[in-house]
């Protein structure tokens, strides 16, 4: 059955008057039902209290969590919401639950489950302190079958002479 406000979706509200002895029914759909201030699921009302409790709620939560603070350097949770900086690397251990649920609703989860930073490999070569000691890696290259070291190496040499 659509609904007999909109036509264009299932009523799932159904309304019976009776005024004057006088009979009347309604199908309306969700939207339409909050729209004439019917309760819903999509309508839920808003209780002062709620909002109240929840706010003292989080007060003492806050309370709580500024009594807090590394037995190291002395450092509170309120300083690290002030400055966003930990007093020492002691602060993460005293500090934990906080930290951890910080990062949760920041980042969704307080382990990190993204992609790692893989430091580039570099083969910059250190200077060797003698040609003789050029020499001598070149031939421990050329043993443990590192050719393209070994080519490097053999460059530089050849560079140097």
């Amino acid at each position: 059955m659509l609904c007999d406000n909109c036509s264009e979706r299932d009523a799932v509200v159904h309304l019976t008057r009776i005024v004057d002895n006088a009979v009347t029914q309604l199908h309306l759909c969700e939207k339409c039902a909050a729209a004439k201030g019917v309760e819903t699921t999509l309508t839920v009302p808003q209780h002062p209290l709620g909002d109240i409790l929840q706010a003292v709620q989080q007060q003492a939560a806050a309370a709580a969590e500024d009594a807090i603070s590394c037995a190291f350097c002395g450092a509170t949770s309120r300083d690290f919401r002030a400055t966003g900086r930990l007093g020492c690397p002691h602060c993460y251990d005293a500090m934990e639950q906080s930290l951890r649920e910080l990062l949760r609703r920041l980042h969704g989860s307080s382990k990190h489950v993204g992609i790692q930073y893989d430091v580039p490999v570099t083969h910059v070569l250190e200077k060797p302190d003698s040609l003789h000691d050029l020499r001598d890696r070149l031939r421990r290259a050329v043993d443990s079958e590192q050719f393209e070291l070994a080519a490097e190496l053999r460059d530089r040499l050849r560079v140097i002479e």
